[in-house]
């Protein structure tokens, strides 16, 4: 059996790239710019947070399992936190968040989102399955 957080890791590399490569294929489409808003910032932290909170998230699967959904609205918060901390206060340096500049930030974080979720509940699933 594969290890799940290893099988994630996987899973979410080939995701967000996938995701990050349509959302610059889109943009070039509609003839934006390419890698203007903090794109690949956004892609990169939203993919290290998704990875580090899915990783805490089963070296605690055990000692507090019957927390585990509380520690992950937990760790959306911060995820969510990040935006308010670092992108926020980039983008509203000309006094507005644009579409592109919300889109480059919330495109990532809710792929990570949906991800996270999914695999946790498909996780979760078999971590009940197997202790019963």
């Amino acid at each position: 059996m594969t290890n799940p957080f290893f099988s994630f890791v996987f899973k979410a590399t080939v995701l967000f790239a996938i995701t990050f490569g349509l959302h610059l294929a889109i943009l070039s489409f509609l003839n934006y710019q390419l890698l203007e808003n903090h794109i690949v910032l956004s892609y990169v932290l939203n993919f290290i947070l998704v990875i580090k909170v899915f990783g805490l998230l089963y070296l605690l699967r055990k000692k507090y399992k019957s927390q585990l959904g509380f520690l992950f609205l937990a760790g959306s918060l911060i995820k969510f936190a990040v935006f308010f901390i670092v992108f926020q206060p980039i983008f509203k340096q000309d006094g507005v968040v644009s579409k592109l500049e919300f889109a480059s930030f919330f495109v990532p974080y809710v792929l990570g989102l949906i991800i996270e979720t999914i695999s946790l509940s498909k996780w979760l699933n078999n971590l009940d399955e197997t202790s019963s």
